[in-house]
């Protein structure tokens, strides 16, 4: 069974050989391959050679484009720094001021120098694994990309001051993010990813009017294209849980701070798939190979026929190799051991 059609058979509760590993590697990744951190988010090549390392490696069942939260912002003008072992820094915001919005227009994510080049890693993946192992593209949700052109905590307090303002914004940010998912399915990927982190930091009424809106926008989009939508929103969701499963995706990741058994309720009937959510620092980097075992048996015990393995966020980048292989091993003996 290819990894492509592990997926389709999980996500609908049909059997499968043994659960896909939807783990979200990046800085992880890098290490693996010794190549400098800077590299993979400014070299689509870097990106794919560590995303087939992991594939053949670890056995992942996906290959993955996402890097960092500013592909898109970066092409609208943010500026952001590139250090050569670490995170990218965003260095000040590119909307200092509210009547900045009215200068800013979409970009033609071809034309873009870090959208194109996701979109080269796409066609490379397609190259490489197309038809047999998934390929997932990113975007940032609406109110995520608010937050990376405008700053988190000044964004927080437009809520209050300027909601209308706020609006416009994420209108701006949904049409951004609809042209960056349309033409990462044409460049080959069958999975778009939609990271919302900060939806998580404000409250269930909030999420309902500034980010599941335009996460439905985006996801329509994406389905209309063809592919399958992936709702990545950090934190503890536990009270946006149902709302986050009508937001269109087919697959909705789950962080570890949520109880993944009051998680699995939104699976149930045609719900999304869910994908977690052990905890990537306790479990992954600081556990034993055992207590890793343990963990992702537990979740896929809990998360039903259609969830899929994964850590509830990104691998750490110093996360031992035995633990990472005791997650497959145990992925492998799942179904001998029921």
């Amino acid at each position: 069974m290819t990894s492509f059609e592990r997926l389709q058979n999980r996500m609908v509760g049909n059997p499968v050989d043994r659960p896909p590993n939807f783990d979200i590697m990046m800085q992880f990744a890098t290490r693996h391959i010794d190549k400098p951190l800077r590299d993979y988010y400014l070299d689509h090549r870097v990106l794919v050679q560590a995303n087939m390392a992991m594939l053949n490696d670890f056995q992942l069942d996906i290959v993955q484009a996402i890097s960092d939260p500013y592909r898109e912002a970066f092409d609208l003008g943010l500026e952001v720094s590139f250090p050569e072992q670490s995170l990218p820094i965003s260095t000040s915001p590119l909307l200092r001021e509210p009547s900045d919005l009215a200068r800013l227009t979409t970009v033609d994510p071809v034309n873009g120098r870090r959208m194109h080049d996701r979109l080269e890693a796409i066609r490379l993946f397609r190259e490489k694994v197309g038809g047999c192992t998934p390929i997932m593209g990113w975007v940032e949700g609406a109110l995520a990309e608010a937050a990376d052109l405008r700053g988190v905590s000044t964004l927080m307090l437009d809520l209050f001051e300027r909601p209308d303002w706020v609006i416009e914004l994420l209108e701006f940010c949904c049409e951004q993010a609809i042209l960056f998912a349309r033409a990462q399915m044409a460049a080959g990927a069958d999975i778009i990813g939609l990271g919302d982190a900060v939806a998580s930091q404000v409250s269930p009424a909030w999420y309902r009017l500034y980010a599941l809106p335009y996460e439905r926008r985006i996801f329509q989009a994406v389905k209309n294209s063809g592919g399958i939508a992936r709702l990545h929103i950090c934190g503890d969701t536990t009270l946006i849980l149902h709302e986050m499963a009508t937001s269109g995706a087919d697959i909705v990741d789950i962080d570890w701070m949520v109880d993944y058994q009051k998680a699995a309720e939104i699976s149930d009937n045609d719900g999304p798939a869910i994908c977690g959510n052990f905890d990537p620092v306790k479990i992954m980097l600081q556990g034993s190979p055992e207590q890793v075992r343990e963990a992702v048996i537990n979740c896929l015990s809990i998360g039903g026929d259609k969830n899929l393995s994964a850590a509830g966020c990104e691998i750490p980048i110093n996360t031992p190799y035995s633990n990472l292989h005791a997650q497959t091993a145990a992925l492998s003996e799942y179904y001998s051991m029921a």
